[in-house]
């Protein structure tokens, strides 16, 4: 088994542990659809309770009057 010394100064007392890049990759891709799938569950809640404070418009049949009901 290979052994490798790393000097504290570079770990500044913190613990390090080796992984193949590719499974790193991986847990970065889960990682970031993860933060993403949180991102828009608050979205939709957010969307929701403006919903229910009636902070909604439309629908609408034209694109006129969804211009007239912005410029109100």
């Amino acid at each position: 088994m290979t052994t490798i010394t790393i000097s504290k100064k570079i770990t500044q007392g913190k613990e390090l542990i080796i992984v193949p890049k590719k499974d790193w990759e991986n847990l970065l891709k889960i990682t970031k659809q993860k933060i993403g799938q949180i991102e828009l569950a608050n979205s939709i809640k957010q969307a929701l309770i403006e919903v229910k404070k009636g902070k909604i418009i439309g629908p609408f049949d034209k694109g006129r009057d969804l211009i007239k009901s912005l410029e109100k």
